[in-house]
C-alpha cells in the first residue's frame, strides 16, 4: 500500500504525518491489517530493536477520589468493588516495588488516586522514593499523582523522580464529556509543568470510551505536540459501578490499529501498552509487541493482569527481549532533553491544533465489540493487601 510505504518512510525520519494518513490507518480493513502492522513494526524496531521495557506499578492510594472521571474505578461514586485504601508507607510501597523490580521491571510507577497532592503528600512521595531508591540501585521512579501545583514538580525531581506521568486520556473537544470536575488545560498544564522541571513526561490515552477515529487522532496528534517520551496506551478496562460499563467498542483488530497509528505519529517515543490490554487484545498481545516498545507487568492500579510469568513468556516466544537496567530505553537523540529540545523541531514534533469534522478514510463510531465482562477482574493481591503480588 502507497500509504504504509509513506508512514514507514516519514517514520524513519520521524517526519509528522498529515491527519488523514492517521485517520487512513484506523480505518484500514482487516484484510490489511499484518501489513499496517509489518509497516509499524520495522518503525518501532528502527528506533527501538527488539527489546521491551517492564514498567511496574504500585498503587500507593486507592479509591475514594473526588474526581468524576467516568472510566475510573475509584471516582466519585463510582460503586465498583476495587480495594480502598490510604497512603502505603514508604517500606510498604518499597516492598511493592521489588516484586515488580525481581520479576524484571525497570521502571517503577508510583500512582495516587486524587485530585492532586498535598505538599504533605509529596513529601511522602518522596520518602517512598528514596525508600526505593535506596533498595534498587539503578532503579527508574515515575510518579502519577493527578494535578501539580507549582513548585510540586521540581520538589519530586529533587526527591529522585525521574518521571511523571499525566495522561490527556481524550481529545480537548470531548475532554468535557468524560470529566467535569477538571478541564483538558489542566492535564496539559501539568505535563508542562513536568517537562519544566526536568523530569521525563510521560503521557497517553485511552481508547475505548465512544471517541470517533477524529478523537483519536486529535489527542495523539495533541500528545505529539507536548513531547512527552513514553505514550501509555490504555484499552478502556468497563468496570461496573462506573459509567462507562457498558462501553464495549475495542476489537483485537481495532487495538492495534490504534496502536500502529500511536506508532507512525511517535516514532521515536516509548510506546507503552498499559492498562486493558489482556480485555481487549487477548491472545492477539505478541502482534501488539510489534508496535509497541513497553508494557505494564503484572497487575494494574485497581484490576488484575496476566500473570507476570505469563508476560514473561510472552516477549520470549514473540522473539523480543527484557530490556536491562543498564539500557537507555530512548533513542540518542532524545536522551537527556525535554520540551522543545530535539533536533529538526522534537522528537515528538509539533502537531496541528484538534479539527472537528471527517477527514479521508475516516471509519468513525467503531462496531463495538464483544462484551468480555469475565475478563474484568478486580485486584485483591499486592498493595494494599496481605496477599503476594503478580509480578
Amino acid at each position: 500500500m502507497d500509504l504504509l510505504n509513506t508512514l514507514l518512510d516519514k517514520g524513519l525520519r520521524r517526519e509528522l504525518p498529515t491527519r488523514e494518513e492517521a485517520l487512513a490507518v484506523l480505518a484500514t480493513s482487516d484484510d490489511d491489517l499484518l501489513d499496517v502492522v509489518a509497516a509499524a513494526g520495522k518503525v518501532r524496531r528502527h528506533w527501538f530493536g527488539r527489546r521491551v521495557k517492564l514498567n511496574y506499578l504500585v498503587n500507593l492510594k486507592s479509591g475514594l477520589c473526588p474526581e468524576d472521571c467516568s472510566y475510573c474505578s475509584q471516582r466519585l461514586g463510582s460503586t465498583a468493588g476495587i480495594l480502598k485504601y490510604t497512603w502505603l508507607k514508604p517500606d510498604e510501597a518499597s516492598k511493592a516495588a521489588a516484586a515488580g523490580l525481581a520479576g524484571g521491571a525497570k521502571r517503577v510507577c508510583l500512582v495516587a488516586s486524587g485530585r492532586g497532592p498535598t505538599d504533605r503528600d509529596v513529601d511522602r512521595v518522596s520518602d517512598t522514593i528514596k525508600a526505593i531508591k535506596d533498595q534498587n540501585e539503578g532503579v527508574e521512579v515515575c510518579a502519577c499523582l493527578g494535578l501539580l501545583s507549582d513548585g510540586q514538580a521540581e520538589r519530586l525531581r529533587e526527591a529522585g523522580a525521574d518521571a511523571y506521568n499525566h495522561n490527556l486520556n481524550t481529545s480537548e473537544a470531548t475532554y468535557g464529556d468524560i470529566t467535569t470536575t477538571h478541564t483538558y488545560a489542566d492535564r496539559v498544564d501539568t505535563v508542562q509543568k513536568a517537562h519544566g522541571a526536568g523530569l521525563s513526561a510521560c503521557s497517553g490515552l485511552i481508547a475505548g470510551m465512544g471517541e470517533s477515529d477524529e478523537d483519536l487522532v486529535d489527542v495523539v496528534f495533541s500528545l505529539r505536540e507536548l513531547d512527552p517520551d513514553s505514550v501509555p496506551v490504555n484499552f478502556l478496562i468497563p468496570f461496573e459501578g462506573t459509567p462507562l460499563a457498558k462501553e464495549w467498542h475495542l476489537t483485537p483488530q481495532r487495538c492495534l490499529r490504534i496502536l500502529a497509528m500511536v506508532r507512525f505519529v511517535c516514532p521515536d517515543v516509548e510506546v507503552r501498552i498499559a492498562g486493558g490490554r489482556e480485555v481487549h487484545l487477548r491472545t492477539m498481545q505478541p502482534l501488539a509487541l510489534h508496535l509497541a516498545n513497553s508494557i505494564f507487568l503484572g497487575d494494574y492500579l485497581t484490576s488484575e493482569g496476566q500473570a507476570g510469568k505469563a508476560d514473561l513468556e510472552m516477549i520470549a516466544d514473540a522473539g523480543f527481549e527484557i530490556e536491562g537496567a543498564g539500557e537507555v530505553t530512548l533513542p540518542e537523540h532524545r536522551v537527556g532533553g525535554g520540551c522543545g529540545s530535539h533536533e529538526g523541531g522534537g522528537g515528538c514534533g509539533s502537531a496541528a491544533q484538534p479539527e472537528s469534522g471527517g477527514a479521508c478514510g475516516s471509519a468513525g463510531q467503531p462496531e463495538p465489540g464483544e462484551a468480555r465482562t469475565d475478563l474484568v477482574a478486580v485486584r485483591r493481591r499486592g498493595a494494599g493487601t496481605d496477599l503476594a503480588p503478580n509480578a
